[in-house]
């Protein structure tokens, strides 16, 4: 029963990883799209909302129930897929923190300018560009992490 439950919660929690990490993207960049300064802050606002509350806490879930699971099954977290899994979650997160600052900032940015009744400043630009561009390591480390769960590889090291 134990088993069922951490597979259960960490087969969730990487769901909502992915799922919510790939509708933020696609929000945030139908938004960014649009031009207009509103639709972006509202849409900013939400974002921010979503990636604390269902991205911040799977992002807390996986490692638990990913090491509980683990060791439930008998499995050495010195196994080469799971240390290159552990990696490619670091790799998430280094990519994962600063993006999250990037959208508190991009909100605030979008806010300010449409209280202003003006267009999205430079700044906004700019780390739009770098959230894009952050946003494709991570989104790619999540998917090989996936494939590392899915088939356990026998990685030596």
């Amino acid at each position: 029963m134990l088993y069922f439950v951490l597979k259960f919660l960490h087969i969730i929690g990487a769901s909502v990883l992915l799922g919510t990490g790939a509708g933020i993207a696609f929000f945030m960049l139908l938004a960014h799209r649009t031009g207009r300064t509103e639709t972006v802050a509202a849409v900013a606002r939400i974002v921010v909302i979503a990636d604390f509350l269902f991205t911040a806490t799977a992002v807390v879930l996986q490692p638990v129930t990913g090491i509980a699971l683990a060791w439930n099954v008998g499995y050495s977290l010195a196994e080469g897929w799971i240390l290159l899994s552990l990696l490619l979650y670091v790799v998430t997160g280094a990519f994962w923190l600063p993006v999250v600052w990037m959208q508190m900032e991009m909100r605030r940015l979008a806010e300010t300018a449409s209280k202003a009744g003006e267009p999205l400043p430079k700044r906004y630009h700019q780390l739009f560009r770098l959230w894009f561009a952050f946003g494709f390591p991570a989104f790619g480390a999540v998917l090989a992490i996936f494939w590392l769960m899915i088939t356990r590889p026998a990685l030596e090291w």
